[in-house]
């Protein structure tokens, strides 16, 4: 594997760690609803470049199941997420915030492992308390203001780990389809409710520095990790866009002037250490896939697909998107709670 789905994840965790501070001074202009609007419409514009080159048919006919999924990801990930999380941006430092966002990948394996069949190790388990800590001692940081900006910040990350866990299990439009649905319908909708209720007055600056930081932070950066991921493995390029709250803490003291204080510090140790035991857990036993039929980006070496193509060469296709079918199989591998893994523990 070479240097380059590593540079591209690493900057992937940069711009998205620099949107909380961005966002800071922008809040003084623009409401949480005009805001979120132009950051996802941002966001639209800074996918397209996934689609040049690229064949992204849309499935007119997508299942009920799937339209329900995406409809969630939008409304909670491209909507109520985003205005809980600049309400929080507005009571606390960026700092702070940026280390919040941790919450994110807990509440992602809570919700999945409540909800979604994605099992929750002792590991992730010990990991989601080491982040619950770390929350505790920032929410204690600034009293009653302290305590509600992390609540509307934790809020934020809950909508985002129920589009996570409803976008993992989307199978029949790509990656950036759905960036790009989300984008533009969530974007839309908030912009255009922030008009209708407060005016748009601020000035052209602020609008154009929305609409950038959406589409550096949002839309290039889910691009960059995207194309890492299809090069490094999901597992691998999660693991260093883990990253992103440590570059959006940098950027908040060097860029912002804020001054980290003990609170922040010892909860960015137990973020940290959440974070670790979340993604060096091993899962491993023997499980049965049904058969079933969906699309998704795959290659075949991953041992889940070894469908033939009418050109015959499968084996040799990179990373592709297409309908396909699996039969039955029972087999025991490490594994993730990816399409394939939604299966019951004893």
């Amino acid at each position: 594997m070479g240097r380059s789905p590593v540079l591209r994840v690493i900057m992937a965790a940069i711009l998205f760690g620099a949107a909380a501070p961005a966002c800071k001074g922008l809040l003084a202009e623009l409401t949480s609803l005009q805001l979120t609007g132009l950051l996802y419409l941002g966001a639209a514009a800074g996918v397209t470049p996934l689609f040049v080159g690229r064949s992204h048919r849309a499935h007119l006919r997508a299942s009920s199941r799937n339209v329900k999924l995406l409809a969630t990801a939008v409304v909670a990930g491209g909507m109520a997420g985003p205005i809980l999380l600049l309400e929080g941006l507005r009571r606390a430092s960026a700092a702070s915030v940026s280390l919040y966002l941790s919450l994110e990948l807990v509440a992602t394996a809570v919700l999945g492992a409540l909800f979604f069949r994605d099992h929750l190790t002792r590991a992730s388990a010990l990991g989601a308390l080491a982040s619950l800590v770390g929350a505790a001692l920032l929410s204690s940081e600034g009293g009653a203001a302290g305590a509600l900006a992390a609540g509307l910040v934790a809020g934020a990350c809950l909508c985002w780990g129920l589009d996570n866990n409803c976008t993992a299990l989307i199978d029949q439009f790509t990656v950036a389809q759905i960036v790009l649905a989300k984008g533009l319908v969530a974007g839309t909708v908030s912009l255009g409710l922030g008009i209708m209720l407060g005016g748009l007055p601020a000035p052209l600056s602020a609008v154009l520095g929305a609409f950038g930081v959406g589409l550096l932070s949002y839309g290039l950066s889910m691009t960059l990790y995207i194309q890492a991921a299809q090069g490094m493995g999901a597992t691998r390029s999660q693991a260093l866009f883990c990253t992103s709250p440590v570059f959006g803490v940098l950027v908040s003291v060097l860029a912002l002037g804020e001054r980290l204080n003990a609170f922040q510090l010892v909860a960015g140790a137990c973020f940290a250490g959440a974070i670790t035991a979340l993604m060096l857990e091993s899962h491993a036993h023997a499980h049965r896939h049904e058969p079933t039929a969906h699309a998704h980006w795959h290659r075949h070496d991953d041992g889940h697909h070894a469908h033939e193509h009418p050109d015959g060469e499968a084996a040799n296709r990179p990373r592709h998107w297409h309908w396909h079918r699996h039969d039955a199989a029972t087999h025991d591998h490490p594994h993730w709670p990816d399409l394939h893994h939604r299966h019951t523990h004893c």
